[in-house]
């Protein structure tokens, strides 16, 4: 029973109880489903061995989804939890595991997949490309974040979730103070995610750089792929960063070194550089492909081009070089002195400038323009009043003196959600929205999804503007409850009212999707918004080679110049196409790595020798093997060609 006894969720609640209740019920529902509808095969040979980018987008897209609702279960709780004074919903310990859980799976698993499904199904399309350089690796890259999530995700039930936060700074981290292995979740979750993301870092900058339609310059680039591009790269420049501190924590928990310890030559503060090194550039991450969706909505609901195209490139170029010199800012408390905070608070300001600049830019764009109300539109419209308050308080927490005050209260929170949730959220909903067609060959419903952006947009301004008040009062977050005499049960009971706005935009969100699968018309066009990007110069549904004949380049809007000035876009003829074969080996290695990352949380180290042989065993395979991919002959082309104009 020894054995078993450390499987055991050290803080039991009946909320874990019905948690397990509920995981083996919907395993159980799966498995029966597939069973009876003899759906096994389809499902592998169409979903788990894909290397196809618009599938694997969409897996993406549907496991962000996901987690966006398994962290929006945490955020209720927390709102419920300070709703009133001593409420006694939370114990302290839950507590700290819910709000550690909230951030995580929202920034790793939710946001970093919505943008990677997003980027995955739109970039090579809008460059012309047939699929991204390296396919496999692509697929890879999918099944290594979702057996990081899923690895994330059963530490509630086996084991025990981690509780030093989403940062999970030292000495806090360590097994001094983090008993349970929750926090070796952490560390394993997130490097095979990590490690993941990064793969998709190198994947899509090679495609971007290599892979565009002829007459594409860098310069004739959409503004998402730019975006995209220029993610990659700080992709590819800040997941090692994560990758190394992740080894070294590891090292510290599972085998006694002293890289972060309070003693023994440790330092505990390399932990909080090494981390906010990679989560600053994280941070834009997740906001400059969000940019580039609004670039691409505005113009197109405004119906002008984007205005200031050269100087929304060079903004991009210049926030992705500063967000690597403003990490300080996250510990100006810490005691690293006025001049080293004087030098990271100027930084910080400064990358508010070509953030400024790009909302002039979109302002410039709408300017003149005939604005066509749309919910993308909205959310992009939403964005910017509700994105420009964030910003300015983080200009606030920015000046050093006075972040003395504000500093681990809510003040921050509010700010950082102001930041993300228009940043980066309505970016998600705008963009799902916009390319729904193109992913599914059907619109979703207007009027539903109009009535959730106001839900939401409205929910957020409610939720988080009384965390200014109540941090500039003194209100500490992360605090699991607090005494009528503080005052603080107004404005919190305030923030779970707006939370509770927010869980019905989202539900109404859902019931969209179910309401337009049902009722919405099929019979829409390739190019329903009337846009201006080469992915709606394709047919709808995509077809799996993307592009019978590569287009041809001359703009910046290749494809409106062709509806509107008669450019031709398809310049040569039908020809066989060279695409790449299916592999199952990018999910047998996920699953193996997920083996490998649960035996390394229990310390099983049998098991932790025989999943490294059977990982080494499936890249020698991969390298071994001949598979020089296959060719759709040319009448099955102009067969599918012919079916697709027909449909659209």
């Amino acid at each position: 029973m020894d054995f078993f006894d450390r499987f055991a969720v050290p803080n039991p609640a009946p909320t874990i109880y019905a948690s397990m209740v509920a995981i083996a019920l919907t395993m159980i529902a799966i498995v029966v489903g597939l069973t009876y509808f003899k759906k096994w095969g389809y499902l592998w040979r169409e979903w788990l061995t894909t290397v196809d980018h618009k599938r694997i987008g969409i897996m993406y897209l549907i496991s962000a989804i996901l987690m966006l609702f398994r962290g929006g279960v945490d955020a209720l709780m927390m709102r419920a939890q300070t709703a009133i004074p001593n409420n006694p919903l939370l114990g302290a310990q839950e507590y700290n595991e819910v709000f550690t859980t909230h951030g995580v799976v929202m920034i790793i698993f939710m946001a970093m997949a919505f943008i990677i499904a997003l980027m995955n199904f739109v970039v090579p399309l809008q460059i012309g490309a047939r699929d991204v350089a390296f396919p496999r690796l692509n697929a890879l890259s999918f099944w290594l974040y979702f057996f990081g999530a899923m690895l994330f995700n059963i530490s509630f039930v086996i084991g025990g979730s981690p509780d030093a936060g989403w940062s999970s700074y030292f000495p806090l981290a360590s097994n001094e103070f983090s008993h349970s292995v929750g926090t070796n979740y952490y560390m394993f979750a997130l490097q095979i995610s990590g490690l993941g993301t990064l793969i998709t870092g190198v994947n899509f900058v090679t495609t971007i750089l290599k892979m565009r339609a002829p007459g594409m310059t860098l310069m004739k680039m959409p503004m998402f792929s730019w975006s995209a591009l220029i993610t990659n790269l700080i992709i590819a420049f800040a997941f090692p960063v994560l990758t190394i501190a992740l080894i070294m924590g590891t090292m510290d928990r599972l085998f006694g070194t002293n890289f972060f310890t309070s003693d023994n030559g440790g330092m505990d503060m390399l932990w909080a550089n090494l981390f906010w090194v990679w989560g600053h550039p994280e941070v834009y991450i997740l906001i400059l492909p969000a940019f580039g969706i609004y670039s691409e909505v505005i113009s197109t609901f405004a119906r002008r081009n984007l205005y200031g195209y050269a100087s929304m490139v060079i903004s991009m170029v210049a926030i992705s070089v500063l967000s690597f010199v403003v990490w300080v800012h996250h510990f100006f408390t810490m005691g690293q002195g006025a001049l080293v905070n004087s030098i990271f608070s100027i930084t910080t300001m400064a990358i508010a400038v070509p953030t400024g600049i790009k909302i002039f830019n979109w302002l410039f764009t709408l300017r003149k323009g005939k604005i066509e109300f749309t919910v993308p539109m909205l959310y992009s419209l939403g964005f910017i009043p509700i994105f420009t308050i964030g910003g300015v308080t983080g200009v606030m927490l920015g000046m050093a003196s006075a972040d003395y005050q504000y500093h681990n209260t809510m003040f921050l929170v509010a700010h950082f959600h102001l930041v993300i949730i228009p940043g980066v959220v309505f970016a998600m909903l705008a963009g799902l929205t916009y390319w729904w067609p193109k992913m599914f060959g059907f619109m979703l419903n207007e009027r539903i999804g109009k009535l959730a952006f106001w839900f939401i947009s409205i929910s957020t301004c409610v939720t988080f503007f009384p965390m200014f008040i109540s941090g500039l009062d003194g209100q500490a977050r992360r605090m699991y409850t607090y005494s009528p005499e503080t005052g603080f049960g107004l404005w919190n009971m305030i923030s779970f009212i707006g939370a509770v706005g927010l869980a019905i935009g989202f539900a109404l969100i859902v019931y969209n999707i179910y309401y337009s699968v049902r009722y919405s018309p099929r019979n829409i066009s390739s190019d329903p918004w009337d846009a201006r990007s080469l992915e709606w110069a394709t047919h709808s549904p995509v077809p799996e080679y993307n592009f019978a004949i590569v287009p041809t380049v001359d703009s910046t809007e290749a494809f409106w110049d062709s509806k509107k000035k008669g450019f031709k876009l398809f310049r040569g003829k039908l020809e066989k196409i060279h695409m790449p074969n299916n592999s199952g080996v990018p999910f047998i290695i996920g699953s193996i790595f997920f083996a490998w990352g649960f035996s390394f949380v229990f310390g099983l180290w049998p098991a932790v020798i025989v999943t490294t042989i059977a990982i080494f065993a499936c890249l020698a395979h991969r390298s071994f093997e001949q598979d020089h991919g296959r060719y759709i002959p040319l009448e099955e082309v102009e067969q599918t060609e012919k079916k697709l104009r027909g449909a659209n």
